[in-house]
């Protein structure tokens, strides 16, 4: 299974240069790093990357992830994915940009 993580185009070229991440400035603050399913992904870039237009979605294999990932209920008791250990480069699938359109941002063709 697909988790995905949104990053700021200068928190994508960190965990690319450093080859991992113990995420952003909310995932440090709260020990983990923040996760979602495909069905959550959309609300986590309109509640938390509102107007953000320089983004890049990160698909995670979940099965690399191991016993560091655990699902955790959040908002509106949803159970999410957080990852309690660094994301590795090489734990990722895939990248692509997040633009922001008129409605929100556009997802890439087939993860919603």
């Amino acid at each position: 299974m697909l988790v995905y993580k949104i990053f700021r185009r200068g928190e994508w070229q960190a965990l690319r240069e450093c080859g991992e991440t113990l995420g952003a400035p909310v995932d440090l603050a709260d020990g983990f790093i923040h996760l979602s399913t495909a069905a959550q992904v959309v609300e986590t870039a309109a509640r938390h990357f509102s107007g953000e237009s320089d983004l890049v979605l990160v698909a995670v294999d979940s099965s690399t992830l191991g016993p560091a990932l655990r699902w955790e209920p959040s908002r509106g008791g949803q159970l999410f994915p957080h990852l309690y250990a660094p994301l590795r480069l090489d734990h990722v699938a895939w990248d692509k940009s997040l633009p922001l359109g008129a409605a929100g941002h556009i997802f890439p063709e087939g993860v919603l």
